[in-house]
């Protein structure tokens, strides 16, 4: 089977790694350019040891290469003001497609396990955050048992795995993450918090997922939240449950105050998780960043399943 060929914008942390992802276990991809802006970068310098061509004048220089007629997706892996610059040269070219991996989120969300289904029509999609992948499947798992009124998310990653562009996206990355847990994750409100654990030595990728719902079977959702865990499995190995699922009762004479919805009551469902990075080029501690590359790598499988 011929693979398609796709280039890397960004030779940080998160384009090596998806770069080794392609290399090492894709059967449909192929790397062609690994883009970059410092002819110095340790990405870059990897990239051509392992013999694939390398740019570092960005996404300018990347459409001058020869290589550029035949790519036909492009990895964006650098920031999310980057991001709109570099979709104005992809957005000219109506045979190419750009999967974003900042929070620009010009695209539509896509989180593999909820929304399987990619158009092939789109050119740009949006893989939300590393905290919106790990967590709103859990969110969408409850809310297919039980309407979800409230969804707020807490990411905990590592410090030391929390480059600068995402600490350049802080602010983008709580209202992106918190947009996606409405759009796809069906909450009517969502909430994201982002929490950078200085702790040495490095601790792996923690979420804390709680839901507010309508009442419904607690075994069924805690059901429905185990097939979740298992289907996100499927790209992220080290993704799993850190501990069973909790419930616990809101009563109509005790409702908590939610802001923009007003006083709800119902079902709280706590869910605790934890993310092992797969160690392809980062450190397993760095779940976060794995867990995002994972998901662009199974969402770029996929527009080329529907191609």
């Amino acid at each position: 089977m011929k693979k398609t060929k796709v280039a890397i914008i960004g030779s940080g942390n998160i384009g090596t790694d998806l770069m080794i992802k392609i290399m090492r276990t894709s059967k449909v991809l192929e790397m062609s350019v690994f883009v970059g802006i410092d002819p110095e970068s340790d990405g870059l310098a990897r990239a051509k040891r392992m013999g694939v061509k390398i740019c570092h004048t960005g996404i300018s220089g990347l459409v001058e290469m020869p290589e550029w007629a035949d790519i036909k997706i492009i990895f964006d892996a650098t920031s999310a003001k980057a991001h709109h610059y570099n979709y104005g040269f992809v957005q000219q070219y109506p045979d190419k497609k750009i999967i974003d991996l900042t929070p620009a989120a010009i695209g539509p969300y896509v989180v593999p396990a909820v929304n399987a289904v990619v158009d092939s029509a789109l050119n740009n999609v949006n893989m939300v955050t590393c905290g919106g992948q790990a967590t709103i499947p859990m969110v969408a798992a409850v809310n297919r048992i039980a309407k979800v009124h409230y969804g707020e998310i807490v990411a905990s990653i590592a410090s030391k795995s929390a480059g600068p562009g995402t600490r350049a996206n802080i602010d983008e990355f709580t209202e992106t993450t918190s947009l996606a847990i409405e759009k796809v994750g069906g909450a009517d409100k969502g909430k994201a918090i982002i929490v950078l654990n200085p702790a040495e030595p490095p601790i792996v990728m923690r979420d804390t997922v709680f839901t507010l719902s309508e009442q419904g079977d607690r075994e069924a959702i805690r059901k429905s939240v185990h097939e979740m865990v298992a289907e996100v499995q499927k790209y992220v190995p080290g993704y799993s449950l850190h501990q069973e699922v909790q419930f616990d009762d809101i009563a109509e004479s005790e409702p908590v105050f939610i802001e923009g919805l007003g006083y709800r009551h119902g079902l709280k469902t706590t869910v605790l998780l934890q993310v092992v990075g797969a160690g392809h080029y980062l450190p397993e501690y760095a779940g976060n960043l794995d867990i995002m590359t994972s998901a662009a790598l199974a969402t770029g499988e996929r527009f080329v399943s529907k191609s």
